[in-house]
């Protein structure tokens, strides 16, 4: 059992979502505290791969906890000091820019805004079909700023889409471990 309270944000790369929310159960088990964050299309998007209001219900069974779908509900985060660690995956190319320039207009982003103000770390799964195009500059710029980690990722059909990295979310926990412990889980890159 752990003391240890995580935020786990997740957006709108819908595909992975049934990868992430097994991997989220291996935190809960591990009885890790898990506070809920969407982002405002994960929250609201029906898509063929669920509607937004089961995956939502899914979350809140799991975690035992509200999701934080709002501007609002996401802004205490930081003054209240309510996570020792927050989770984004899957994070999309739009969430990863909107990061890297500092952009808090969504749940996700400020509910990452709001723990970095008291320099605690956040952990990125990146799922996006422009890592290695468009979003490779925003990825740099984060990997190079304190606080922030990544679950190791790799490119996920480099022959159909050559520019497009998904996380290994299956190593959320020992990313997670490492990144309470103030480091980055190696190797990043994986084949």
């Amino acid at each position: 059992m752990t003391d240890k309270t995580i935020g786990f944000a997740i957006c709108g790369s819908f595909c992975t979502f049934g990868k992430v929310l097994s991997r989220l159960q291996t935190l809960c088990d591990e009885g890790f505290k898990i506070i809920p964050i969407m982002s405002f299309n994960a929250f609201s998007t029906d898509t063929r791969f669920g509607s937004a209001e089961s995956f939502a219900e899914r979350l809140e069974n799991m975690t035992g906890n509200k999701v934080i779908c709002t501007i609002a509900d996401a802004e205490p985060i930081g003054p209240k000091k309510m996570l020792d660690l927050l989770i984004v995956a899957p994070c999309t190319g739009n969430t990863l820019a909107k990061l890297a320039v500092g952009i808090a207009d969504t749940p996700v982003t400020l509910a990452v805004k709001s723990q970095l103000r008291n320099a605690r770390p956040v952990l990125i799964g990146i799922s996006t079909n422009d890592a290695l195009g468009t979003a490779a500059a925003n990825i740099g710029t984060l990997m190079s700023r304190k606080h922030y980690y990544f679950i190791p990722y790799r490119q996920d059909d480099f022959i159909n889409k050559p520019t497009s990295v998904v996380a290994d979310f299956s190593q959320i926990l020992p990313a997670a471990t490492a990144a309470l412990e103030g480091r980055q889980l190696q190797p990043m890159l994986l084949q």
